[in-house]
């Protein structure tokens, strides 16, 4: 596909990323078959082919309308596109591109506006955001009940940390929404960890990964989240540190972007470059040969929900499956495994319709063959699911914690 760009964008290096990225594209529309949101609309303009063609004639017109907005903020994100696409077209790039430059361009209602500043002002920030869940618990007898699970999903839920001096070094991101509404899952990994004689680090302050902010358009304050991580991290990283990891699967794939996203900033290109040479995800870390025989073999049926950034994003889909089986797990097959729950980060509260529409799609999918729990990568994932599912939806570093048997044993 052929891509001019419009005089009023020639000097623009990320007009002309887009540019290539768009030329990258034959209009094969092999996309459109794995797309979440074409697929519960069946509107080209909600399928990754559409999208790429209204990017196209803002790059060649400098212009774009409230249309074009729209489509590209029903977006996901999910990436499922990539896995499928023949061509290698960097979808999830072109819209991070394109999609904060043509809103500015086409302006937010009000709601929307409000909407992304509560987001962007709240949840990065861990003391403003459990003040404010904090106050949704005490409520919670007043809230719809798919609030008031999402809120109860962590309450109570610990395990017992490790106490053993532990040679192997892993960096620990504290996460945000995750440290706030279920500690158990980074508590569950310590447990997990020091069984393979890893300890995880979380150093003070190093806790938001940047990626709201980023795909809400915020790309100032990421990138200001990503040198403060980067600095945090650095020493550890130079005194010789194993791994960078993150629980969360978003927050992993966001931080294995800081190069790319840091590429320009001389200070700290070369810093990001090898500091994702260290990022790993806990099922990169953790295999079933190390927790051989300390595992009690409960044999439970579970449907697992593989998020997007971990299949299409980090490339490690089935990881999990083969993790639990081989642990004792019965993991049941699921319809549809490559579309999105829905969850998105931000998206379930900016675009609340579609988003419930997939969880239901998706819910519908795992409980098909009636599992006694669903198991997940990412804390955004098992909040959304856990709303409205009917079984417990839970952390797989949480299951895997919670069947560990007991030292000596």
């Amino acid at each position: 596909m052929r891509s001019l760009v419009h005089e009023s964008l020639a000097d623009d290096p990320l007009a002309r990323e887009a540019a290539d990225i768009v030329r990258s594209c034959v209009h094969c529309g092999f996309c459109t078959a794995t797309c979440p949101t074409y697929q519960m609309t069946g509107d080209e303009r909600d399928g990754p082919r559409g999208r790429i063609y209204f990017v196209k004639s803002w790059l060649e017109s400098g212009e774009a309308g409230a249309t074009t907005s729209f489509h590209l903020e029903r977006c996901l994100l999910c990436r499922s596109c990539e896995t499928t696409c023949p061509s290698g077209v960097r979808y999830g790039r072109l819209v991070e591109l394109a999609r904060p430059r043509i809103a500015e361009m086409v302006g937010l209602s009000a709601l929307q506006r409000l909407k992304r500043a509560a987001l962007r002002l709240s949840v990065p920030y861990p003391a403003r955001w459990r003040a404010l869940v904090g106050v949704g618990r005490a409520l919670r007898p007043l809230l719809p009940a798919s609030l008031a699970r999402t809120l109860s999903l962590g309450a109570g839920r610990t395990a017992s940390p490790p106490t053993a001096a532990l040679a192997r070094r892993v960096l620990l991101l504290g996460g945000c929404a995750q440290q706030v509404l279920n500690p158990g899952i980074d508590a569950a990994a310590r447990v997990v960890f020091a069984r393979l004689g890893m300890r995880l680090d979380h150093l003070p302050g190093v806790d938001c990964c940047g990626a709201l902010h980023y795909h809400l358009g915020d790309e100032p304050t990421a990138l200001r989240i990503a040198r403060a991580n980067l600095d945090a991290w650095w020493p550890a990283i130079e005194a010789g540190a194993e791994a960078v990891m993150a629980t969360a699967s978003g927050c992993g794939l966001q931080l294995r972007a800081y190069a790319e996203i840091l590429a320009s900033d001389p200070a700290y290109a070369d810093k990001a470059r090898r500091m994702v040479a260290l990022v790993r995800d806990p099922l990169e870390l953790v295999d079933a040969a190390g927790l051989a025989g300390q595992v009690e073999g409960r044999g439970e049926r579970i449907a697992v929900q593989t998020p997007c950034t971990l299949q299409h994003g980090q490339k490690l889909n089935g990881r999990i499956e083969q993790l639990l089986a081989a642990l004792g797990w019965q993991v049941l097959p699921a319809a549809e495994g490559h579309l999105c729950c829905g969850s998105a980060g931000a998206y379930s509260v900016l675009e609340p319709e579609m988003s419930r529409g997939l969880r239901a799609r998706k819910l519908d999918n795992l409980m098909s063959a009636q599992p006694t729990q669903i198991v997940t990568a990412n804390i955004g994932c098992q909040l959304h699911l856990a709303a409205e599912a009917q079984v417990p939806v839970r952390h797989w570093l949480e299951v895997v914690a919670a069947a560990l048997t007991p030292r000596g044993a």
